[in-house]
């Protein structure tokens, strides 16, 4: 077999491409996750374990981003929107337990695989735990629609209301506190994970909160703007 490195996802290494399918080292929640969401028509499908150990997922045709960069309002609704089919899958399930649905814990940008420009499918769940939507709405929505080199707050507000409303969100209330927990939530991330890169992304993180914190009001506007009536 051919074994082809994959360069999607940055917290595990080792992951190859085999076929059409995805080899990486086994995470026990991540496999009882998998295998639950087989039932949900969500994908990846898991496929069992490899003669090394290893979990074998679907392989997900299409292209991942190497970078953060600016997106359109369709490509943001549509990301919203996997993600609710992923949290909506899990919700009040067993692998939940006490909290409402299962969280990815790292919905950006280069965890999605993009179709035609468009994202279709979510992947890496190596962080997946049980938890509260807002925590991977905070990530997702300070990752797809905030964190920008281009400060263009109206832009970057609008976009999170259209996250917020293509997921689905009744109660936009407590959406921007959550994306300032998100940029405090991968300081304490990195800090705990010391590595080259550490002390920029730890740097950059408490930059984009204190443009967040700066424009707050800006991002809470439009979030009431664009609550549907």
């Amino acid at each position: 077999m051919i074994e082809e490195p994959l360069a999607g996802g940055r917290m595990t290494p080792g992951v190859v491409r085999v076929g059409d399918t995805v080899r990486r080292p086994a995470v026990p929640f991540t496999a009882e996750l998998l295998e639950f969401l087989a039932d949900k028509d969500f994908t990846p499908d898991y496929l069992g374990r490899d003669e090394h150990g290893r979990d074998i997922l679907s392989y997900l045709e299409g292209e991942v981003p190497a970078r953060y960069q600016r997106w359109d309002d369709q490509q943001i609704a549509a990301a919203a929107a996997i993600l609710r089919a992923f949290h909506d899958a899990t919700r009040d399930s067993r692998l939940a337990g006490d909290e409402q649905v299962v969280c990815h814990r790292d919905p950006a940008p280069t965890n999605f695989v993009f179709t035609d420009g468009l994202p279709t499918g979510l992947f890496d769940f190596d962080l997946a735990a049980p938890g509260d939507p807002l925590e991977d709405l905070g990530y997702a929505a300070w990752t797809w629609c905030i964190a920008s080199k281009h400060a263009d707050p109206q832009r970057q507000a609008h976009q999170v209301a259209v996250l917020a409303n293509a997921y689905g969100l009744d109660d936009t209330t407590p959406l921007i506190d959550a994306v300032l927990q998100s940029q405090l939530d991968n300081v304490q991330f990195w800090l705990e994970r010391p590595c080259d890169a550490a002390q920029e992304r730890i740097a950059w993180s408490y930059r984009e909160h204190a443009f967040v914190t700066a424009n707050r009001d800006i991002f809470e506007a439009a979030l009431t703007a664009g609550r549907p009536s």
